[in-house]
């Protein structure tokens, strides 16, 4: 095990912690709220979701609310070490479970975002984020940028931002944060 690879099970775990602690339906809906506010700015355009698992804020009301004028999905594991599919979903959408816990549409029909709502365990001031070591937005985000412009809007409570996050030159940067707290921009 490698001493990066130490470090990032170390800030995942303090950043799991708080996240349990921020996790609020009160919280969430404060998110919400800022979610809705960025995304409304880019109504039409694809727009990738996700369904919330565990702990993480729940971006589900704000993907409803767009479904009305975008293309809405939520990513789909196709397999370990390949960047996110995204399928298609409406929230009428007959759901499945997939692969890692999180459901998927029990249809799939896929499609490529121009915009990208990320969960995170981690994040810092200057677009940094720490998943959950499968490096799977990372590839996907690569990918999508190489073809044409992405943003990536990670999606966090507050209480996830972190200082020093141990980062690779892999990790793909996100465009801003939205939190319960608001927005922060890079």
């Amino acid at each position: 095990m490698t001493d990066l690879t130490e470090m990032k099970a170390a800030a995942r775990k303090a950043a799991f912690a708080r996240r349990k602690e921020a996790h609020s339906e009160t919280r969430s809906a404060l998110g919400v709220a800022h979610l809705i506010g960025e995304l409304t700015q880019h109504k039409g355009k694809a727009i990738a979701g996700y369904m919330p698992i565990r702990t993480e804020i729940n971006p589900l009301p704000a993907m409803a609310a767009l479904a009305a004028w975008s293309t809405i999905g939520v990513p789909y594991i196709e397999g370990e070490g390949q960047p996110l599919k995204f399928a298609k979903w409406r929230p009428d959408s007959k759901l499945v479970d997939g692969p890692f816990g999180a459901q998927v549409p029990a249809q799939l029909e896929f499609f490529e975002p121009e915009v990208v709502v990320v969960p995170l365990v981690a994040f810092d001031r200057k677009g940094g984020r720490l998943g959950y070591g499968g490096g799977f937005y990372d590839r996907t985000l690569e990918g999508l940028r190489a073809k044409r412009p992405t943003l990536a809007i990670g999606y966090a409570y507050a209480a996830q931002e972190a200082q020093g996050l141990p980062l690779e030159p892999t990790d793909q940067p996100l465009d801003m944060i939205i939190t319960d707290e608001g927005v922060i921009r890079f």
